[in-house]
C-alpha cells in the first residue's frame, strides 16, 4: 500500500518551492570558517592560474572595467536555510575566462584569509557563476565576502568562496576547506548532498 499519493510532491514552503530540507530566511546568516578578513580594493586582486603554470592577473580597476550583469539568484546555505530572489552585480566567469587557454576539468577558488573550495570548471561556466562585488545595490560588505566573492548559486553556498582572490585549474580534483572536512565534494542542494557520501 501507497502511503503517498502519486503525484503528492509535499507541501511548498511560504508558497516557494526549496531545496529538500531548507527553510526560508529574509534575513541574510553570517558564516564563516574564521576571522573576516579587510582587504582595501587597492590591495585587492583575482588572478586565474591554468594547470601549465600560466598566470592570469586582474586588479581592482581592471575587474570594474570589465563587463558587469545584474544577477537575481535564490541561494541556499548548508545549515539548512534559503534566501530567495537576491539580487548582486558583478562580472561572469565567463568574460574573465574567456582567454584563458586551458584543459582543465577541476578548479580550486582561494580566498584572502586562506579559505578553499574546490568546484568542477564546467560549473563556473555557461553564466553560471561571477565575481559579485555588489549585493542589494551596495557595495559587498567584508562580513558577506567583500570586497569580491565568488558567486555560484546553484551549489550550497559554501561554494561561493568569499574573500575571493584567484583560481587555480586542474586535470584532478583537489578538496578544499569544507571538503576536507567531511562536506560533499560537489554540493547540489537538491540533491541534499550536503555531505561526502550523500
Amino acid at each position: 500500500m501507497n502511503i503517498v499519493s502519486p503525484g503528492f510532491t509535499g507541501r511548498r514552503r511560504g508558497g516557494t518551492e526549496l531545496p529538500p530540507g531548507q527553510y526560508l530566511t529574509h534575513e541574510f546568516p553570517v558564516l564563516s570558517a574564521g576571522p573576516t578578513p579587510h582587504v582595501r580594493t587597492e590591495h585587492w586582486e583575482f588572478t586565474v592560474t591554468t594547470e601549465s603554470g600560466e598566470m592570469y592577473r586582474w586588479d581592482w580597476p581592471a575587474l570594474m572595467a570589465l563587463p558587469a550583469e545584474e544577477i537575481t539568484k535564490d541561494i541556499h546555505c548548508v545549515t539548512r536555510w534559503s534566501k530567495l530572489q537576491t539580487t548582486w552585480k558583478g562580472v561572469s566567469l565567463d568574460t574573465l575566462l574567456a582567454d584563458v587557454e586551458t584543459g582543465a576539468d577541476y578548479a580550486m577558488a582561494h580566498s584572502y584569509g586562506g579559505y578553499t573550495t574546490n568546484l568542477p570548471l564546467e560549473d563556473l561556466l555557461d553564466g553560471q557563476s561571477w565575481i559579485a562585488y555588489e549585493y542589494d545595490d551596495e557595495p559587498l560588505d567584508p562580513e558577506h565576502g567583500g570586497p569580491a566573492r565568488l558567486l555560484v548559486p546553484h551549489l550550497y553556498f559554501w561554494k561561493s568562496a568569499k574573500w575571493v582572490r584567484g583560481l587555480v585549474l586542474s586535470d584532478t580534483e583537489d578538496l578544499g576547506f569544507w571538503e576536507t572536512a567531511g562536506y560533499h565534494e560537489y554540493g547540489d542542494p537538491w540533491k541534499e548532498q550536503r555531505y561526502a557520501g550523500d
